[in-house]
């Protein structure tokens, strides 16, 4: 399958497939950043936060997925090696043992406002490609973002 096959023009789509396949690396990163918190969260607050950080890292890693798949929809392959997620992210790994709770949400905080960013690079992106598709995918993937930022804000008094 090619951009073509889905009516979009092969020559808009190269900064959108580029872009998303830094999504992708950038949602990689983030997705184990979450996963260090679920696994090494401590505290009063362990059952609220223990749960929550499950909750966006399950997310994440549909999202890649999708990720994935749209990027094979536009007929180009998405990365899938963990040395190209790392050279390429702008998120960075992040070791979470011995992390207060309240750390570990601000370190998620800011790795979700790069993917927001970036989320709404694409949204520009897309628009100018007439590629709705990838333009609703990406909104919604920013809507839940936006969402979780608000409450982990207000977790940390940060709202």
């Amino acid at each position: 399958m090619d951009a073509k096959s889905i009516n979009l023009e092969e020559k808009a789509i190269r900064p959108v497939v580029d872009h998303l396949n830094d999504l992708l690396a950038n949602y990689h990163l983030y997705y184990q950043n979450a996963r260090g918190c679920h696994w090494n969260v401590k505290g009063a607050s362990f059952f609220t936060l223990h749960i929550k950080f499950e909750e966006l890292y399950t997310e994440a890693l549909t999202t890649i997925d999708e990720l994935a798949e749209r990027l094979l929809t536009l007929g180009k392959p998405p990365l899938s090696t963990f040395s190209d997620y790392i050279r390429m992210s702008t998120i960075k790994e992040i070791n979470m043992i011995g992390m207060k709770d309240t750390d570990m949400v601000k370190a998620l905080i800011a790795d979700i406002a790069i993917l927001i960013k970036m989320e709404r690079d694409i949204l520009e992106i897309t628009s100018e490609a007439r590629d709705d598709g990838t333009n609703d995918m990406i909104n919604r993937f920013m809507q839940f973002q936006e969402k979780n930022t608000w409450m982990l804000r207000s977790f940390v008094n940060e709202d």
